[in-house]
């Protein structure tokens, strides 16, 4: 069992969480019991992952998605109400990561999904240098990475753009990050992946000559607090557990 106060300044220096001007707070949003033991994680404070951490009886939560967004109205009415209100009668905390964790370059969301893919010469690129960019060990067809893709996140992927193309320059950033096709196409990647796709995004695959692989937003980011839960335990000792709550999207 460790101090909060450990836990959120290990998390802070790990995530270099200071580096990142966020959409939404990175670390403690609701406080809980002082002294951590049991930690579930997830990638949404939704209501089911908080009843599964009440049901564990967990001392803190750590998701990527977390509460209050920029834009989102700051009342603690409804759904958002009844979502706290649990945490707080339950005395659980409840620590959020949005963009250091798709960052981390070890373990983030972008760097799993990289070295699953077993992407080689991998390089940053993009908004905030959050997307990555590299060359697959030999050329692939189109359909043979969407099911990599699959195999990889347990959901299929839609491929829009060039179906015929032969494919090994890649480029990906989990998430909602679906306009990064453009950079991509600009730096000449022959594909894209992300989580989400817009109307505007198959035209602009269509037309840039691009391949995109919309792979899921909740499907590409399981992996980064997943594997930051792994590393909590092996260095504090804790008892963690990753609870998946499923999401087509």
């Amino acid at each position: 069992m460790i101090d909060r106060s450990e836990l959120l300044d290990y998390c802070d220096q790990l995530l270099d969480v200071a580096a990142w001007n966020d959409y939404a707070p990175n670390g403690l949003q609701v406080e809980g019991k002082p002294r951590i033991q049991r930690v579930i994680t997830g990638v949404t404070a939704c209501a089911e992952l908080i009843e599964a951490a009440i049901d564990w009886q967990a001392d803190a939560i750590i998701v990527h998605h977390g509460f209050f967004w920029k834009n989102e109205p700051p009342t603690l009415t409804g759904m958002k109400y009844r979502r706290i209100a649990r945490l707080i009668k339950q005395d659980i905390n409840l620590l959020a990561y949005h963009l250091p964790l798709d960052a981390q370059p070890e373990f983030g969301n972008n760097a799993a999904l990289s070295e699953q893919l077993g992407l080689e010469r991998v390089i940053p690129f993009g908004a905030m240098r959050l997307s990555l960019a590299g060359e697959l060990p030999a050329p692939i067809e189109a359909p043979d990475l969407g099911n990599i893709l699959e195999q990889i996140l347990g959901r299929t992927p839609l491929i829009v753009g060039p179906a015929d193309k032969v494919l090994q320059r890649i480029g990906l950033c989990t998430g909602g990050a679906q306009d990064g096709i453009v950079e991509a196409a600009q730096m000449g990647l022959d594909a894209f992946i992300s989580g989400e796709i817009s109307e505007r995004t198959t035209h602009i695959a269509r037309e840039e000559g691009i391949t995109y692989f919309a792979a899921g937003h909740h499907a590409t980011e399981r992996e980064g607090v997943r594997r930051l839960g792994l590393k909590l335990a092996g260095h504090f000792g804790l008892d963690v557990r990753f609870v998946d709550i499923p999401n087509p999207v």
